[in-house]
């Protein structure tokens, strides 16, 4: 059951597509206080609740004992401390013993979320804006304890709507650097993977391809002619994906500006003048995403490279990211220029380097432009977690008018509530760091949680220098992320796979990876149909295990797994713990791979360096298909059965074309096991 409670004046964050009726009480179990114009929410935790949501962010999958910002953030390092990342997902499920629930908090502003930081036994909520809708959700009558987060989750896809579908090609191995400019780099790139055999669909362009990092342009100089080199790639079954930027270059002659200028369709300050910030490609202006026209206006831009074969885009820096305003820039300097005239103490060089950080995302600049939302004029900072979501929101618009019964592949850096109706995240700008390979498994039930089911992190990390170990791992666990992209920042140590010595034991777990990918489109596509989860925390199948639940560095995955990767260095296997009897599956290649069934308990798996694991449930079994170099070579004629010897049980398959808006049309292929498994 859902039950919707209004505060102040909410702001339209267009993340509901259910209309409930607000009731006027407050909810009885929530403590309300009101200070300041905000508005908090406390709540007693007892000793075995579990806190479990907010999609993207830093920690454990329980979020029990930590603090947290909603505040979609330019965050390049995504350490321990950091209490916000790219993202802002509000909806947080309370499980207990006794009457579990989950909110969601639909404010576009910032909320502050102590979930039992300064005292353990107590969580506390605080919106800054005082104007919101909360939700508060309980589980349906009947729902079993292990069905209960399951419930909870499928009746907020219900609230904030279906999850998007991306076409199956977009399940291929994708190779991504930004620094990538044109055809040499996008031809040397599909040549190094097929001749070694390395599969791949997808190759990223990042903001190099532009003229002059000017949305909807072409370097002519690196990439003369995209139409033609997107159809050579595409005819080998290779996909050109290019970045956009939400900053639009203010400089007259361009004509992207040009027109938004004329129009009124960028954000503007109080005087009425358009709001001005220096990004990429210098001084730039915003389109105000709130208005229809200027989104309509934005989102049919992407049909200019459409029109070139483009059939899919990633869209970045739109939290929005801001390096500094001309105002920002006019203040750091005066204080600067104060400083100068004194002698320098500690006190102040600490003074002056606050002055010259503090212009990159300041809450000044923030404060300072306007949205017409309506008939309102609102505030940026007021629904600030809200533009990223817009701005893919008027990509998809865009390319559904272009193209109405084709899926394209759409992934954002920032998002809101709402947003995976229209597009997949991916985790942001990450390091290569062992810890933030365990970050990328943690966060996946978390962002699953918000319906963002096309998911991933940057394999291998993107900051930093990656170590062929840790990218042979990372790409172990990519293996069963829906977005399985290797990208890396100008700079940093070359990451194609090739490039290594190991390249072969990385491209036999990407050829593994292949062989999954009907199986694992069949478990997406549930997932996404159903307003499941592709992945869980083990406490939401085995709620009543202290075990499972206080398990962090393995998740659930589809309806027959577990997945529990290596997340360490130097290391010949790891602990795994299986809540119940379990078929491992070590995989070193499609088609040499051992298994072996393990009761429950805790067990040391050992796992060699070419070597990652798959637990199956008892009684069930996967599709593993013969592997291919692209998706369009895969099919499930053929393909073995893997798992337990299961008479009885049917493995609904599904399937369809892949590429049309034909989703609920799709076919189910009904999977009976074949033949008992024996180690190869």
């Amino acid at each position: 059951m859902i039950r919707r409670y209004d505060y102040g004046n909410p702001y339209p964050s267009f993340a509901a597509v259910l209309d409930l009726p607000a009731l006027k009480e407050a909810p009885p179990f929530l403590e309300t206080e009101t200070e300041g114009g905000e508005i908090s929410f406390t709540l007693s935790l007892h000793n075995v609740d579990a806190l479990y949501g907010l999609g993207e962010a830093v920690g454990p999958i329980d979020r029990r004992g930590r603090r947290y910002q909603s505040w979609n953030s330019d965050e390049f390092n995504h350490a321990e401390d950091r209490q916000s990342l790219y993202g802002s997902h509000n909806f947080l499920i309370v499980f207990r013993a006794s009457e579990p629930f989950a909110l969601f908090l639909d404010d576009p502003g910032r909320v502050r979320w102590d979930l039992g930081f300064e005292d353990r036994g107590r969580m506390r909520i605080t919106s800054e804006n005082g104007d919101f809708s909360l939700y508060v959700i309980t589980p349906e009558e009947g729902t079993p304890r292990k069905g209960i987060c399951a419930d909870l989750c499928r009746q907020f896809r219900v609230l904030t709507g279906r999850s998007y579908i991306p076409p199956r090609w977009a399940l291929g191995y994708i190779q991504s650097r930004w620094g990538y400019a044109g055809e040499e780099d996008l031809t040397a790139v599909a040549r190094a993977h097929r001749e070694r055999h390395i599969p791949l669909d997808g190759i990223c362009l990042d903001i190099d391809y532009m003229d002059g990092f000017r949305d909807f342009t072409l370097n002519e100089k690196a990439l003369p002619d995209l139409k033609g080199v997107a159809g050579r790639l595409l005819s080998d079954g290779v996909r050109v994906i290019p970045i956009i930027d939400a900053g639009v270059k203010k400089e007259t002659g361009y004509s992207v500006y040009d027109e938004g200028h004329e129009e009124g369709y960028f954000c503007k300050k109080a005087d009425g003048s358009d709001f001005e910030a220096a990004v990429w490609p210098g001084l730039s202006c915003f389109p105000d995403f709130f208005r229809e026209d200027a989104s309509r206006w934005f989102g049919d831009k992407y049909r200019v490279l459409m029109d070139m074969g483009v059939e899919g885009f990633w869209n970045d820096m739109n939290e929005p990211a801001l390096f500094y305003s001309p105002e920002g820039l006019d203040k750091a300097f005066a204080e600067a220029e104060e400083l100068r005239s004194g002698m320098m103490s500690h006190d102040s060089s600490f003074i002056l380097t606050a002055a010259v950080d503090g212009i990159k995302n300041s809450m000044d600049d923030y404060r300072r432009f306007y949205h017409r939302i309506g008939e309102r004029t609102v505030r940026h900072d007021k629904v600030h977690n809200l533009y990223g979501a817009l701005m893919t929101h008027a990509a998809a618009e865009g390319m559904r008018r272009a193209e109405p019964d084709r899926r394209h592949l759409l992934f954002s850096r920032s998002s809101f509530a709402g947003s995976h109706r229209d597009g997949g995240i991916w985790m942001g700008d990450n390091f290569s760091w062992w810890s933030h390979l365990a970050l990328h498994l943690r966060m996946l039930p978390s962002l699953n949680m918000m319906g963002f089911i096309y998911c991933g992190a940057d394999v291998g990390g993107f900051g930093a220098d990656v170590d062929e170990e840790l990218l042979i791992r990372w790409i172990q666990l990519g293996a069963f992320t829906p977005l399985f992209r290797n990208h890396s920042a100008l700079g940093t140590r070359l990451q194609e796979v090739y490039r290594f010595p190991k390249w072969k034991t990385m491209r036999d777990a990407i050829k593994v990876r292949y062989s999954l990918i009907p199986w694992l489109y069949s478990e997406m596509m549930h997932a996404i149909l159903s307003d499941g989860l592709l992945f869980r925390p083990l406490g939401f199948d085995y709620p009543d295990d202290p075990l499972a639940r206080a398990v962090e560095d393995q998740v659930m995955l589809g309806r027959q797994c577990m997945i529990a990767p290596v997340l360490a260095p130097h290391v010949p296997g790891r602990n795994v713990y299986l809540p119940e009897d379990m078929l491992l599956v070590r995989f070193r290649t499609p088609e040499d791979y051992d298994t072996e069934e393990i009761e429950a308990g805790w067990h040391y798996v050992r796992l060699d360096e070419n070597e990652f694991p798959l637990f199956i449930r008892r009684g069930t079994f996967v599709i593993l298909a013969k592997s291919g170099e692209r998706t369009s070579d895969l099919s499930v004629e053929g393909a073995a059965t893997l798992g337990w010897d299961a008479e009885d049980y049917v493995l609904p398959l599904y399937c369809d074309d892949g590429i049309t808006f034909g989703a609920p049309d799709g076919h189910i292929v009904p999977i009976r096991m074949e033949r008992d498994t024996e180690q190869n």
